[in-house]
């Protein structure tokens, strides 16, 4: 993973609404996220989660199990003074999401929204995977998004990997099966170039079988 230097920089030196990557809402993730855990005790973790206003939406839908991850303590300062009291109500962990632990805290969803792609290097690809493995419930899901197979080749000065659908299940390997997946266009009015991946962890025969659609109704 790329040090916390650079986060730190960016975030540091632009307004929050400057980068390349903020949408005022995200709107497909907030949908897809209320489809998947509709019970407001949900637990869920957002990360890379800095200066997004995803976990406003969260606490506006009265979601009671709210946690935020990134690698910038910027970033997080930034949410907190925005939210006031109400971050009170968030679990915020900073750190290198591929030398994290949550200590044993589990969620029933994992939201990564442009993490992942920035891992370049085998090693912290399977260090993620370990900890999703470890840190999400049987019968859990991981919602990612990441630049697709015609996306840029580079965000925020760094290198990226590009996926589409199958590469990217691939990555997390046995256990975690896809429900499905589909294009989508948060950067605004950028051609739809990131990828939205489901992924169930043991899941029940039957979610497997009503697959993405049942989530989508």
């Amino acid at each position: 993973m790329h040090s916390s230097d650079h986060w730190e920089n960016v975030y540091r030196s632009k307004p929050f609404d400057a980068v390349s990557w903020y949408a005022p809402h995200l709107g497909e993730s907030l949908r897809l996220i209320q489809k998947l855990c509709p019970d407001p005790m949900a637990s869920i973790i957002d990360i890379g989660g800095g200066e997004s206003t995803l976990v406003d939406d969260l606490l506006q839908q009265q979601y009671r199990d709210v946690s935020v991850l990134d690698i910038s303590a910027t970033a997080i300062d930034f949410t907190r003074q925005r939210l006031g009291l109400q971050a009170q109500q968030v679990d915020w962990h900073v750190g290198d999401i591929t030398q994290y632990d949550f200590v044993g805290q589990q969620f029933d969803l994992w939201h990564d929204r442009a993490v992942f792609h920035f891992l370049t290097e085998p090693a912290a690809r399977r260090a993620y995977v370990e900890l999703v493995r470890r840190s999400v419930k049987p019968g859990g899901y991981v919602l990612m998004a990441t630049f697709g197979p015609d996306g840029p080749l580079q965000c925020s000065g760094l290198d990226v990997v590009r996926y589409d659908d199958q590469s990217l299940h691939h990555e997390f390997g046995e256990g975690f099966q896809m429900m499905g997946s589909e294009l989508a266009g948060p950067w605004g009015a950028e051609p739809k170039q990131t990828r939205m991946v489901f992924i169930g962890i043991d899941l029940p025969k039957d979610t497997l079988l009503a697959g993405l659609e049942g989530c989508l109704a």
